[in-house]
């Protein structure tokens, strides 16, 4: 990891370079060509939706795209340009997210007073020859209040500006704020890019690099986050578990249920809980992959699956006691396994 990182993000991780700070962009190559593309034709539209699961790296993408339109559009090189985008100084360079509150933490929403300053120091003289580039980071945070004020500049939007929106839920967006944007879908990295992007962490083991790869499922952040939890605490203990539960005295499941349950709130808990529904998406495939002879053993993964799910979502709601619930699905898991191992693959 890398000391001394401006704090600039609500959900920054300690000691990873911020996206504008990223020199290189791994993956992605097709939807930078596409507006490089429109960049080179002039044909560059006012705004952008960059959408994509969270973590693989639309924010570094974005804030390379304002590189290049600047280094276009501009009267300085790219080394100078780099320079004053890694260190937030452009002037045509606008970023929105959501603001620090009075020295203690950030705001839960870009406010309306947010979108508001950005049009204001929009409709100021430019800094700088060129385009102009806003990246909100993310368009997910502006309450109905910004989100309709964004609307109003996305419909009328200054000369020579580019809006790059980042999103990880445009499903829920205004349609009227998507009518407005260029879409531009992303997927997650393939796992070579995402070690790349970790392979930049000094430090970082090979084995506890493998292990972050594996559990990023192509998104990048999750690996830097996977890099922070010990490979030798509870997400071991749990891969073992998962690896055969038949093989485990009764009582483990409880101790494990415990052990994530304790620290809920922390990355190696959400890890743990990836881990036991990608377990039982697998689970389901591979009955799936059966035939007509593992048709009981789907039917039993699919019913495990829904009751997990509605589990983990109702004890969200409801703040439920994490350990009880882990406990049900461990359960269901060992009774789902004991009445269909004959009809499963030998291991």
């Amino acid at each position: 990891m890398t000391d001394d990182i401006p704090i600039r993000e609500p959900d920054q991780i300690d000691g990873v370079l911020l996206p504008e700070q990223q020199h290189e962009v791994y993956g992605h190559e097709a939807a930078r060509a596409t507006i490089m593309s429109r960049l080179q034709g002039g044909t560059l539209p006012n705004a952008v939706l960059m959408h994509g699961p969270q973590g693989i790296g639309k924010a570094t993408l974005a804030f390379k795209l304002a590189r290049d339109i600047f280094v276009a559009t501009g009267d300085e090189d790219a080394h100078r340009v780099d320079e004053q985008v890694m260190a937030g100084s452009h002037p045509n360079l606008f970023v929105l997210r959501r603001q620090p509150k009075d020295g203690r933490g950030f705001y839960t929403v870009i406010r309306v007073d947010d979108i508001r300053q950005l049009v204001e120091d929009l409709r100021k003289t430019r800094g700088r020859a060129g385009h102009r580039v806003a990246i909100i980071d993310s368009i997910d945070d502006c309450n109905a209040s910004s989100a309709n004020a964004l609307l109003k500049i996305l419909e009328e939007p200054p000369a020579e500006t580019i809006f790059l929106l980042v999103s990880h839920r445009p499903g829920s967006l205004l349609p009227t704020i998507k009518s407005r944007c260029h879409s531009l879908a992303m997927r997650p990295l393939a796992d070579a890019d995402v070690r790349a992007v970790l392979e930049r962490s000094p430090g970082a083991e090979h084995s506890q690099l493998e292990a972050a790869v594996g559990l990023a499922h192509g998104r990048p952040r999750k690996g830097f986050e996977a890099m922070l939890v010990s490979g030798d605490g509870t997400l071991a203990a749990l891969r073992g578990w998962l690896a055969g539960p038949e093989r485990f005295p009764s009582g483990a499941h409880l101790a494990l249920a415990d052990a994530i349950a304790a620290g809920s709130d922390t990355a190696e808990a959400a890890f743990a809980r990836e881990l036991i529904v990608e377990w039982l998406a697998n689970e389901a495939k591979s009955a799936a992959l059966q035939g007509p002879a593992g048709r009981i053993r789907l039917a039993s993964a699919t019913e495990l699956w829904d009751k997990a799910q509605a589990l983990f979502d109702e004890t969200d709601t409801l703040n439920l006691d994490m350990r009880q619930t882990l406990t049900v699905i461990f359960d269901a898991i060992k009774r789902h396994l004991s009445e269909t191992l004959p009809l499963s693959e030998p291991s």
